[in-house]
C-alpha cells in the first residue's frame, strides 16, 4: 500500500512537471507570435515568407531590404503600416509584419507632389563595401524614377558565366542562380530600373544590390566585391552596377534573383537563352 502510495506521488511530480513544462511553451509561443526574433532575421537558412510579428527597423534599412529579408512585396507592408512614398523609415520604427484581418492592398500615395522618388532609407554611417564612387547624387537632381509595365522589361544577363546552382523551391532552396566567374568581373544590371538597396546588411548575401524594375519585379546581386552605384540611382539595362566577389559565401560568384510582387521566381524564365 505504502509502495502504491509513493509510485502515485511519484506520477502526480511528473504529471505537475509535465504541465508546467507545457504551459512554459505556450508562453513561449505566444510570445513568438507577438514579435519576430532577432534569431530569425539572422538565419541565413530561415526561409520566408512570414506574416507575423515585427521588425524593428536599424540603421542601413530600407523598406525594400526588409521586404526581401521577410520575402513580402515592400508595397504591402508599406500600407499595413501605413507608409507613404518615399517610404521613409526611422531607427526604431516598428514595421508589423501581420496582415490585419480584412486588409486589401491599396497603393499608397505621397500627399506632396515635390516627393522625390528616393528609396525608403534611414540615417546610417557609410558603409565599408563601397567603392571609389565617380558621380554623386545631389538632393532634388535625382530625375523622376517611372514605373514601367512588366511587359516592357527587357531582361538581359548580369553575367556570361557558367550557372553553377539552378533555382530551387525543394529540396536544397535557391531563390535564384548561381553564376561562376573571376573576381573583378564586371556585374550588370539585369533590366532599366532604380537601385533601392546597396549595401551589405542581409545576411547570407554579402554586399548587395537590389533594382526596383517596374511596380511588379525587383533583382537582386549578391556576392559582390565592391559596388559602383547608389540607392535612388536610374541604372539602364547592361550598365556596370558592381563587381563579383565572394563577400558573404565561400567562392567567387554571382547570386541572381528575380522577385515578383515579393516572391522568388526563376530567373530563367525572363533571361534570354545564350
Amino acid at each position: 500500500m505504502k509502495q502504491e502510495n509513493k509510485q502515485t506521488g511519484k506520477n502526480q511530480i511528473v504529471l505537475r512537471k509535465n504541465t508546467l513544462l507545457l504551459c512554459l511553451w505556450l508562453l513561449f509561443l505566444l510570445n513568438q507570435s507577438a514579435c519576430t526574433s532577432p534569431a530569425i532575421y539572422e538565419d541565413s537558412h530561415f526561409n520566408p515568407p512570414v506574416f507575423w510579428g515585427t521588425h524593428t527597423v536599424k540603421s542601413g534599412d530600407t523598406l525594400y531590404s526588409i521586404a526581401w529579408r521577410y520575402g513580402r512585396d515592400f508595397q504591402e507592408l508599406a500600407g499595413v503600416n501605413k507608409i507613404v512614398a518615399p517610404y521613409r523609415i526611422f531607427p526604431g520604427q516598428k514595421i508589423n509584419l501581420a496582415i490585419p484581418q480584412g486588409y486589401h492592398h491599396k497603393p499608397l500615395q505621397a500627399t506632396d507632389s515635390k516627393v522625390s522618388s528616393k528609396p525608403a532609407q534611414v540615417e546610417k554611417p557609410a558603409r565599408k563595401v563601397s567603392p571609389p564612387i565617380n558621380k554623386k547624387i545631389q538632393s532634388g537632381t535625382t530625375p523622376v524614377y517611372k514605373s514601367q509595365r512588366d511587359k516592357a522589361l527587357k531582361w538581359s544577363w548580369p553575367h556570361p558565366g557558367p550557372i553553377i546552382d539552378s533555382f530551387s523551391t525543394t529540396g536544397k532552396i535557391n531563390k535564384g542562380v548561381d553564376i561562376a566567374g573571376k573576381k573583378g568581373d564586371p556585374i550588370r544590371a539585369a533590366a532599366r530600373g532604380e537601385v533601392v538597396y546597396a549595401g551589405s546588411g542581409l545576411l547570407g548575401y554579402g554586399n548587395l544590390v537590389i533594382i526596383n524594375h517596374s511596380e511588379s519585379y525587383l533583382s537582386a546581386y549578391a556576392h559582390n566585391s565592391r559596388i559602383f552605384v547608389m540607392e535612388g540611382e536610374q541604372v539602364k539595362a547592361g550598365q556596370k552596377i558592381a563587381e563579383l566577389g565572394d563577400t558573404g559565401t565561400r567562392r567567387f560568384k554571382l547570386h541572381f534573383e528575380v522577385r515578383k510582387n515579393g516572391q522568388p521566381v526563376n530567373p530563367m524564365r525572363y533571361l534570354p537563352k545564350r
